[in-house]
């Protein structure tokens, strides 16, 4: 039976990755990376960078291209579907060619491949299609939301509070529906009018790039805002992961 790990390398950090994730990459004979194309390809080179120090040969590299996403249509939820079923395709064929019967594959995934992630939907939409069968264990990672509080020396919870877990689209529509609200990859800084809460805001966590403010919204929105325009046009992505918490 063929097996695939899905392991979480943390959010940029190599420092981030767990006993448990260096033992998995060490297990693995082939490695499965799917290429986003020159623009991020520095995400590629710290997978790269970790199999080379915790690799153990002869292994192989099996790459894929990532499918385009249709990124200016309005519907969102449709174009994310049809984004993830041709990666799914295209993540199929590496484990149906490149991965032997009795062999150890692995998707390293930046971050926690529970949080924010789509690998885990991916594996389970390849066995339901039935075209190749394997075994499939998760290792998990440190969250860019993990990365997140520990750099700014806060908690993720307050006692008896909730913890609401959003993205930007999501924000915008609806508003900070808790007193406090993680949001993921917000390209249009939905927090901006947001000014009975204190952000805590990051971007590259982890890595020699990683950008950190925090304050009262209304001192701090246009700050992020600038910040989060020049890196991005900089480096041509940008990855950021913020926490309101409401003032009392």
């Amino acid at each position: 039976m063929k097996r695939l790990l899905v392991i979480g390398i943390g959010a940029g950090d190599p420092d981030h990755l767990t006993l448990q994730a260096v033992k998995a990459i060490a297990a693995t004979d082939v490695f499965f990376i799917v290429d986003k194309g020159e623009v991020k390809h520095e995400l590629v080179q710290l997978r790269l960078d970790l199999i080379a120090e915790h690799g153990r040969g002869p292994y192989r590299i099996a790459e894929a291209r990532d499918p385009d996403r249709d990124r200016d249509t309005p519907a969102y939820t449709a174009a994310v579907d049809d984004w993830r079923s041709r990666r799914s395709l295209a993540c199929e064929t590496l484990i149906r060619d490149e991965l032997g019967a009795d062999e150890t594959g692995a998707f390293l995934v930046w971050g926690d491949p529970g949080v924010y992630d789509s690998t885990l939907a991916i594996v389970e939409e390849i066995l339901q299609r039935g075209e190749v069968s394997f075994e499939h264990e998760v290792i998990p990672g440190i969250s860019s939301v993990a990365a997140l509080t520990a750099r700014h020396r806060v908690g993720l919870t307050q006692v008896g509070q909730p913890v609401h877990l959003t993205t930007g689209r999501r924000l915008a529509a609806w508003g900070a529906t808790a007193d406090d609200v993680v949001v993921m990859l917000d390209a249009h800084c939905s927090f901006d009018g947001l000014d009975d809460f204190h952000i805590y805001w990051g971007a590259y966590l982890g890595t020699p790039d990683e950008i950190l403010v925090s304050g009262p919204v209304a001192e701090v929105a246009g700050r992020i805002r600038s910040l989060r325009a020049e890196a991005r046009a900089r480096k041509g992505w940008i990855m950021d992961t913020y926490l309101l918490r409401r003032m009392r």
